[in-house]
């Protein structure tokens, strides 16, 4: 549960109710996470929870983030020939932390909650991230993920 802080007393009404709640389902729930264990420096986690409103203002920090290191990085880069030489010889891994972290080759993010399957896509989205939020909302609809979701929800509420 994404939080401002570790401890299971720290967060909003909102968070605190789902906290409680998450808690009781038989899940490996590791408790709150905080922005900083976002990138995997902090608690293992496979998921975070939080609500939509956060969770945007979230993914575009995280956007911008990147962008600017990029930016920066390249222009770092470029402006040194001994630099431009290392880089070329980097560029495979370059290129693998790019794909890692370009969202559309992701599509979008669920949005849980509803009764179907629901996908949000970046308001900017390329064709190649509309084609792959199509892919996941078909993956996720093949899968029943939504009615798996409301048969756990109903088992241990």
């Amino acid at each position: 549960m994404l939080s401002n802080g570790e401890e299971d007393v720290k967060g909003n009404e909102l968070t605190l109710s789902a906290f409680s709640r998450i808690k009781k389902l038989p899940y490996d729930f590791v408790g709150n996470v905080e922005g900083r264990d976002l990138y995997g420096t902090g608690k293992p986690v496979d998921v975070v929870v939080c609500d939509g409103f956060l969770g945007n203002v979230v993914l575009k920090s995280i956007e911008g983030l990147a962008k600017t290191i990029f930016s920066t990085l390249k222009k770092s880069i470029m402006a040194s020939a001994v630099a431009t030489t290392g880089a070329m010889f980097l560029r495979p891994a370059f290129q693998e932390v790019k794909s890692r972290m370009d969202y559309a080759s992701y599509g979008g993010a669920p949005l849980l909650g509803v009764n179907g399957v629901c996908i949000i896509g970046h308001g900017s989205s390329s064709a190649r991230a509309v084609r792959n939020a199509i892919r996941v909302t078909m993956e996720f609809g093949q899968k029943n993920v939504t009615g798996r979701i409301a048969e756990n929800i109903k088992r241990y509420s």
